[in-house]
C-alpha cells in the first residue's frame, strides 16, 4: 500500500489525484474486520466477569487503609465465624513464595509486617455469596501502626528503607561526549509529569478453579499467561505444569492489564476450598491494585549554537515507583536512553534515578518512559526557539535525526527515521479555519457548549513534538515466540499464546495465513498456557514477534503444500503462487485450487521467531539496548481561553513512522486511540493522591476524555519505509502517538499563552494569562 493510499484511509487527509487501487479483500494491506466484533457488539464476548462455574464461591479481598503502616495483630476470627464463608487466607496462609514481581520479586502476596501503599492486600475470603464475603473480608480485625508516609521521591534518598532492598531501585548515569562542551545559548527548564492511570473499560476479574491433580487454573483477562503462570505457581508452591492460565476476554489493555495479586487472592483460595472461587473487583479496588504511569520530576539544561544546532543536553529524571518494583527499571532506561528525543546531540549527560514512595504503585503503561521525557525536551526545544528568535518548527527540522545517527547510548539508528519527512508532512499540512465570534458559535468556546468563556479572550496556539519509542523488549531481553499453523478442510487454525488486547493480533494472523495459503477461513485459537509462550503484549511486540513466527509457520505449511504439485511437475516451489485460493505457475502449466491440492491431508508447521538481541546499557548508560525504533511527528492547534485557563484542543495532524501498512483501518483506529489517550495525559488525567491516599479512586473523580473531549484527528502521512529486520517490515503503531500528543498540546499552550507550561496534565492557572 502506498504512502498517499495510506494517508487517503483517515478522515482529513489531503486528496490524491487520480484513481484509488481497490484495496485487496483479504490478506495483508486489506482492511480485515476483527473477528470478534459481532459478539462484541451483540454482548456475547466472553468476559471474566461474567464466567461461572458449578458450586461457584465469591472472592473479596481486605485492601489496607493507609499508606504506610505496621501491621501489629490480623484477627480473622469474627470472618471464619460468620455464616457463609468457607475460607480467609493471609500471608501465613502463602505456601511458596511470600512475594512475586515480573522483573523483581519484592511485592509481598498479603502484607505480613508492613503496609507499604494504600489498597496493598491483607487478606483475602471465600464465601458463598459476593454480600457475605465483602462483609466478612470487612470484619478482619487489623490493627496498624500508622507510619509517617513518604510520599516526595526527592525525599525518598535521604528516608528510612521502605523496603529490604532499600529505596532505590535503579540508577543510570549516562555519558556521552566531552563533559566540559558548552553552547552559545543556554535555557532551562523544571518538568513534572503527573500519575496516569491505564483506566482499563473492565475493572479485573477472574475465576480459579481447582484441579484434580492439586493443581488449579485461572481464568483471568492476563496479558503475559506464562509468565503469571510461573509467578503464581511459586506462591502456590506448586510445578509450573500444575498451573494453568487460560485467557478470556480482555476488556482493553494498555500495559500489564491485570494485578497477579488479584490471580493469586484467587488460586490460593480455591485452593483452599476445593471450589471455583470469583473475584470481580470495584473499579475503586482496580484504582487502588494495578500500576499507573511513572510520576516524574525531570531537570534539564539544553546548549546550542547560534543557528540553533543542539551541542549539550543535561538532565536528571526522577520516577516515582511507588512502593514496588515493577517495570521501573525498564522505564528508566527508555527514559534515560530517549532523554534528547528524535534528535542529533554530540554530547549528554543525564542520570536517571527510579525509588521506592509510599505512592501508589507504578509500572508498564503504554509509552513509559518516553512520555515524559518527550514532554520535557519538547518544552526545552521551544524554549530555545524562543530564545534564539527561530520558527519552532524550523529549530526541530535543523536537529532532526536520521538513519545512521547515533544514540546518546552509543547505539546507532540502523532502523528507517524519516523524522524530517514526518514533521515536514504536519508543517506544511492546511491549517484549521479560524472560528467565527458570532453567537451562533459559542461551542466553538474551550469551554465548549455551555462554556463561561468570552471568545475575545481566546488565543490560538500551534505546537509541534517529536516523539520516539523502542519496541519490543529491551536490555538483553530475549524475545522469542512460537506459532502452529494448521490446515484441514479448507480451514487453518493459528495456535499462538498472544494475547488479543485490542492491538489487533488475532486479525493480523488471520491476514497472515490468507496471504500465505490463499485460505479465506481461518481461525485463531483461544489462548492458554498449555501453548509454547509468546511472551506480554508490550511494545508491538505481537505484530513484530508472533506474526513473524505465524508467517514463518504459514510460509512451511505452503511449502508443504507445494512440493508435491513442484515434484509432479519438475519445477521449484519458487515457481508456484497462490492468490485467491488458486495455486499457479509462472508459465500458466499448473493451475489448480488450493482444496484439490490437499486433497483431506491435515498439513500444519511449527515455528519460532527471535529478533536479534540486545546487551544492557553499561556503567556509563552505554549500550545497544533497543531492537528497533519507531518515530511520530505531531502538529497540535489549541484554543485557550486566556481568562479561565481551559483549553481546547482543536485538531491534532500526524505522521508517523509505520514500515508498513498491514490493516489501514485497524491502523488509523490504534492512531487515534493513542492521540485521544495522550490528549488525556495532557490535559485531564492525573490520579491525585494526598499523604499517599489516592483521593478519588473512581472514574467520577478521574477525568478520562471523551467523545467529546476527542479533537479532529488528521493522520496526515504514514511513512512506509520498511524495517528489513522486522517480518513485514512493519513497526509498532499505538505507543507513539500517546508519547508525542501531549508534548505538541504543551507546545500549542504556549504558544498560544506565552507561558512555560512545563506540568502535565496541564492545569488551568498554567494557561491563565494575566491582563494590562
Amino acid at each position: 500500500m502506498s504512502n498517499d493510499a495510506a494517508t487517503a484511509t483517515a478522515e482529513g487527509a489531503t486528496p490524491v489525484a487520480g484513481p484509488e487501487p481497490e484495496p485487496p479483500a483479504h490478506g495483508i494491506g486489506a482492511s480485515l474486520a476483527p473477528g470478534d466484533a459481532r459478539a462484541k457488539t451483540e454482548g456475547t464476548f466472553p468476559y471474566a466477569a461474567d464466567l461461572w462455574a458449578e458450586g461457584l464461591l465469591w472472592a473479596a479481598v481486605l485492601r489496607a487503609p493507609h499508606a504506610s503502616a505496621r501491621i501489629v495483630s490480623i484477627d480473622t476470627a469474627a470472618a471464619v465465624a460468620m455464616p457463609g464463608v468457607r475460607a480467609v487466607v493471609t500471608h501465613a496462609d502463602v505456601p511458596g513464595d511470600p512475594a512475586f514481581g515480573r522483573r523483581i520479586a519484592d511485592r509481598p502476596v498479603f502484607a505480613s509486617e508492613y503496609v507499604r501503599h494504600q489498597g496493598e492486600p491483607i487478606a483475602a475470603v471465600a464465601a458463598d455469596h459476593p454480600d457475605t464475603a465483602r462483609l466478612a473480608a470487612a470484619a478482619i480485625a487489623v490493627e496498624y501502626e500508622v507510619l509517617e508516609p513518604v510520599t516526595d521521591p526527592e525525599k525518598a534518598f535521604a528516608a528510612e528503607p521502605l523496603h529490604p532492598d532499600g529505596n532505590l531501585i535503579r540508577h543510570i548515569p549516562l555519558q556521552y561526549g566531552d563533559p566540559e562542551a558548552t553552547g552559545e545559548v543556554v535555557v532551562e527548564g523544571l518538568y513534572r509529569i503527573g500519575r496516569q492511570d491505564p483506566a482499563p473499560i473492565g475493572a479485573e476479574a477472574g475465576l480459579a478453579v481447582p484441579r484434580p491433580d492439586g493443581g488449579v487454573e485461572l481464568y483471568t483477562a492476563s496479558t503475559d499467561p506464562h509468565s503469571d503462570r510461573d509467578l503464581a505457581a511459586a506462591c502456590f508452591g506448586l510445578e509450573p505444569d500444575r498451573v494453568k492460565v487460560v485467557v478470556t476476554g480482555v476488556p482493553g489493555a494498555t500495559g500489564d492489564r491485570e494485578d497477579l495479586g488479584f490471580q493469586l487472592s484467587l488460586g490460593l483460595l480455591a485452593l483452599r476450598t476445593g471450589c471455583p472461587v470469583k473475584l470481580t473487583a470495584t473499579r475503586e479496588e482496580s484504582f487502588l491494585g494495578h500500576a499507573h504511569r511513572h510520576p516524574t520530576l525531570l531537570r534539564y539544561r539544553h546548549h546550542a549554537d547560534a543557528e540553533g544546532r543542539l551541542v549539550k543536553v543535561e538532565a536528571q529524571i526522577l520516577l516515582d515507583a511507588g512502593a514496588y518494583a515493577e517495570a521501573s527499571s525498564e522505564s528508566l532506561a527508555a527514559a534515560v536512553a530517549f532523554a534528547c528525543g528524535p534528535y542529533v546531540v554530540p554530547h549528554a549527560f543525564v542520570e536517571g534515578w527510579a525509588v521506592r514512595t509510599n505512592n501508589p504503585p507504578s509500572g508498564h503503561v503504554r509509552g513509559e518512559g518516553a512520555l515524559q521525557v518527550c514532554a520535557a525536551y519538547e518544552g526545552q526545544m521551544d524554549k530555545l526557539a524562543g530564545k534564539l528568535g527561530i520558527d519552532p518548527a524550523e529549530l526541530r527540522m535543523r536537529n532532526v535525526l536520521a538513519t545512521g545517527d547515533l544514540l546518546p547510548t552509543g547505539q546507532t539508528v540502523t532502523c528507517p527515521a524519516p523524522v524530517a519527512e514526518l514533521l515536514r508532512a504536519v508543517r506544511d499540512f492546511p491549517l484549521p479555519t479560524l472560528p467565527k465570534d458570532a453567537p451562533e458559535d459559542d461551542w466553538l468556546l474551550p469551554g465548549g457548549l455551555e462554556g463561561a468563556g468570552e471568545p475575545d479572550a481566546v488565543r490560538r496556539g500551534v505546537g509541534y513534538a517529536l516523539g520516539m519509542v523502542h519496541m519490543l523488549g529491551a536490555e538483553g531481553t530475549d524475545e522469542v515466540s512460537t506459532a502452529t499453523v494448521k490446515v484441514q478442510d479448507g480451514v487453518a487454525t493459528v495456535i499462538c499464546a498472544a494475547v488479543e488486547t485490542g492491538q489487533g493480533f488475532t486479525t493480523l494472523a488471520r491476514q497472515i495465513v490468507q496471504e500465505t495459503l490463499g485460505i479465506d477461513e481461518v481461525h485463531v485459537a483461544p489462548v492458554d498456557t498449555d501453548q509454547p509462550p509468546a511472551g506480554p503484549a508490550t511494545h508491538g511486540r505481537h505484530t513484530w514477534v508472533s506474526g513473524g513466527a505465524v508467517e514463518r509457520a504459514a510460509k512451511m505449511v505452503r511449502t508443504q503444500l507445494l512440493q508435491p504439485l513442484a515434484h509432479k511437475f519438475g519445477m521449484s516451489t519458487e515457481l508456484l503462487q497462490i492468490a485467491d485460493g488458486k495455486i499457479t505457475s509462472y508459465d500458466g502449466v499448473l493451475s489448480t485450487t488450493v482444496s484439490e491440492a490437499m486433497d483431506g491431508k491435515e498439513l500444519w508447521a511449527t515455528a519460532q521467531c527471535r529478533p536479534h538481541p540486545t546487551e544492557p546499557l553499561d556503567e556509563a548508560g552505554q549500550g545497544d539496548a533497543f531492537v528497533g525504533l519507531a518515530f511520530c511527528a505531531i502538529r497540535a492547534v489549541v484554543d485557550v481561553d486566556i481568562e479561565l485557563g481551559s483549553v481546547r484542543v482543536v485538531e491534532l495532524a500526524v505522521a508517523q513512522d509505520v514500515g508498513r501498512v498491514l490493516n489501514p483501518r485497524q491502523l488509523a483506529a490504534r492512531i487515534e486511540a493513542g492521540v485521544t489517550q495522550g490528549v488525556g495525559a495532557a490535559l485531564t488525567e492525573n490520579l491525585r493522591t494526598v499523604r499517599g491516599q489516592i483521593r478519588h479512586p473512581d472514574l467520577t473523580g478521574y477525568a478520562l476524555p471523551t467523545s467529546l473531549d476527542a479533537p479532529d484527528i488528521r493522520i496526515v502521512k504514514l511513512v512506509e519505509e520498511r524495517d528489513v529486520v522486522a517480518p513485514f517490515g512493519a513497526k509498532a503503531a499505538s505507543a507513539v502517538p500517546v508519547v508525542t500528543s501531549p508534548a505538541a498540546i504543551a507546545s500549542a499552550v504556549r504558544a498560544a499563552t506565552g507561558r512555560p507550561v512545563n506540568r502535565l496534565p496541564i492545569r488551568p492557572q498554567a494557561a491563565v494569562v494575566q491582563q494590562g
